[in-house]
């Protein structure tokens, strides 16, 4: 059974910086994808961050490059997102996502959200000016 539980939302003025985690059981002795996705209101929902139990170098958009951090630092598919200089345009609900690896990897460089099977329930992220 996949589940997928964030923790680590909240508000922060702009500058600021906030760390989200990501508890993903189920994908255990899987090659996994744990990605960081995002919606704001009236807008799709995005990828921010992926992350490849590989080990091999994660994705991060354009809008948030150089100032978040994805990382995955112990065996138990647990994954957290650095977030600093937040902006005010960073405020969304931010969602984990998880899906199988596939082989070499190859699914993790897919990065629409309808590709992730499993997702959390989300946790907000308010910036404030």
């Amino acid at each position: 059974q996949d589940e997928l539980v964030e923790s680590g939302g909240g508000s922060v003025q702009a500058g600021g910086s906030l760390r989200l985690s990501c508890a993903a059981s189920g994908y255990t002795g899987i090659k996994n994808c744990i990605g960081w996705f995002r919606q704001a209101p009236g807008k799709e929902r995005e990828a921010v961050a992926i992350s490849n139990s590989n080990g091999d170098t994660p994705y991060y958009s354009d809008s948030v490059q150089g100032r978040f951090t994805v990382s995955r630092p112990f065996a138990n598919n647990t994954v957290y997102l650095d977030m600093n200089n937040l902006q005010t345009e960073d405020t969304a609900m931010y969602y984990c996502a998880a899906k199988g690896a596939g082989p070499y990897g190859l699914y993790c460089s897919l990065v629409e959200a309808q590709s992730f099977g499993s997702w959390g329930q989300g946790t907000q992220v308010t910036v404030a000016s």
